[in-house]
């Protein structure tokens, strides 16, 4: 076992036992009487959404690790990497509504934002909903490109993900499909930007009206706070992890040959946001926990 077998290994077993203790946490609140927040629909998608990324490419790169790397036939490689797009897909959509929503339920009331807050509310399950459905529906795209290594055709281009390939289409449509998922990930980051800047505003502009308030007077706007801080620090770690997958995904397939170096660094790094979220957003609970059992 390599290094980077190791590393993913680690990675594996932190975001899935995180994720788990999350879904955990979630369900005992549920099952104690406890008011869910109004962002906490998007945070428990988030995970599911989480579980199912690192899960799907767990499984293949674990085997992998163990010499086991031709254990996929051509449906078992279509099923993992289609898991895998939706769960990035539902990823990336739901951080985004996430980001949104808080942006919205914490501005003032002489913003417009706060005239939204009753409407988002009421929209919250018809927009997960849509989440879902939409990248279950962009990601069937992946049940035609992505091959088991057994597969004797012969095809243009492929990437290489020494348990699977993925074909590289050279038709109009692939390109014009590949624009439409570019363009929705586009915008999906474009409005957590805008609304981590909005809400950074907002906590900035909050922190000096309360500067000379006593601090027990406080605790909703802290409650609030702290949740915001913990968001921002969710998207900021998605831009990040995002921003640099995108780029070595687009050098793969810019690639005429896959270079071994930067497959794994893609594995790695695509493994990076489902594995760290669990640990900012558990840090966030128990935040929250302490803070409500002293009321």
């Amino acid at each position: 076992m390599d290094l980077k077998f190791g590393i993913f290994l680690i990675q594996i077993v932190i975001g899935t036992i995180g994720n788990f203790s999350l879904l955990c946490y979630y369900i005992f609140l549920y099952f104690n009487g406890y008011r869910p927040r109004s962002t906490d629909l998007f945070l428990r998608h988030l995970i599911v959404a989480n579980s199912l990324d690192i899960l799907s490419r767990g499984i293949p790169e674990s085997k992998a690790a163990f010499e086991k790397k031709h254990f996929l036939d051509d449906l078992g490689c279509k099923c993992l990497f289609y898991l895998h797009r939706v769960g990035r897909g539902v990823s990336i959509t739901s951080t985004c509504l996430l980001s949104v929503f808080q942006a919205i339920t914490i501005s003032p009331r002489d913003y417009i934002c706060s005239q939204l807050k009753l409407k988002a509310i009421k929209y919250m399950h018809p927009f997960i909903i849509l989440c879902w459905v939409l990248h279950l529906l962009l990601a069937s795209r992946t049940l035609e490109r992505i091959i088991d290594k057994g597969n004797k055709k012969n095809f243009s281009r492929t990437i290489d993900f020494q348990h699977c390939s993925a074909i590289i289409p050279n038709n109009d449509s692939g390109m014009v499909f590949a624009a439409v998922t570019l363009s929705h990930d586009i915008l999906c980051l474009q409005l957590m930007i805008g609304a981590s800047g909005f809400m950074v505003f907002i906590l900035q502009r909050h922190k000096q009206q309360v500067h000379h308030i006593h601090r027990h007077s406080s605790g909703r706007s802290s409650a609030e706070t702290r949740a915001s801080q913990s968001i921002l620090a969710l998207v900021s770690a998605f831009v990040f992890f995002y921003t640099v997958s995108s780029t070595l995904h687009a050098c793969l397939a810019l690639n005429d040959k896959t270079a071994l170096w930067l497959l794994n660094a893609t594995v790695l790094i695509s493994a990076g946001f489902p594995t760290i979220s669990p640990i900012i957003l558990l840090s966030r609970e128990c935040s929250l926990t302490r803070l409500i059992s002293k009321k």
